[in-house]
């Protein structure tokens, strides 16, 4: 993907995943790599952020002789997590704004034809500057 992800939309996306059910890293960078692109390198200190922060708890489940440590969300990264979608509805929204123009009167549509003659004045002013040339021919300029 072109777009990196910043350390705000990381956090929204893994306190939304962990909203819809609690998970243990290796589970939580798979689904988040269907996303995006995350190592688990890079999760781990986020989730011990998020956990410092309060927005996340931990449990261990034993499994096959050790022990899983799962993310809980807690109730103040639930709240974390709406104030991150309505932010994400207001800054998508703006974004799409400028990517997803239509070619309206505040945006400018480029396409094949505007690319080729983008140095080329547009025709009226080529006519003008004609009139004026003639103007000047005609006055002995």
């Amino acid at each position: 993907m072109l777009f990196s992800v910043g350390a705000a939309l990381l956090d929204a996306c893994v306190l939304s995943v962990l909203h819809e059910e609690d998970a243990y890293g290796y589970v939580l960078t798979q689904t988040l790599k269907e996303t995006i692109e995350i190592s688990e390198s890079t999760l781990y200190p986020v989730l011990r952020r998020l956990q410092k922060d309060a927005l996340l708890d931990t449990y261990d489940v034993p499994w096959q002789g050790r022990n899983r440590r799962y993310y809980k969300i807690t109730q103040t990264g639930v709240d974390r997590v709406f104030e991150y979608r309505g932010d994400w509805d207001i800054f998508k929204g703006k974004v799409d704004k400028i990517l997803l123009s239509d070619g309206g009167e505040n945006s400018t549509e480029l396409t094949a034809d505007s690319e080729a003659s983008a140095d080329t004045p547009p025709q009226e002013n080529i006519e003008r500057n004609d009139d004026d040339d003639k103007a000047g021919i005609l006055d002995g300029a």
